[in-house]
């Protein structure tokens, strides 16, 4: 999951836990919602640290000279 994934979740999850006024059967919305927004704040912070971790390779300035 990337940043737009994440992004979509925490929206998703906002409009389940904040905008949704329905009624489900053994479903409370709002828990659904704030489930969905923690899971996509938990992919921005997932993506940050693999990102970070990718870019600690070899860079084009530590590379010998040709």
């Amino acid at each position: 999951m990337y940043f737009g994934g994440s992004i979509g979740l925490i929206a998703l999850g906002a409009i389940l836990a904040f905008a949704v006024q329905d009624r489900l059967a053994g479903v409370d919305l709002v828990a659904v919602g704030y489930i969905c927004m923690a899971a996509g704040a938990l992919g921005i912070v997932l993506s940050l640290v693999i990102n970070g971790q990718r870019d600690r390779g070899a860079r084009r300035d530590e590379l010998p000279p040709r």
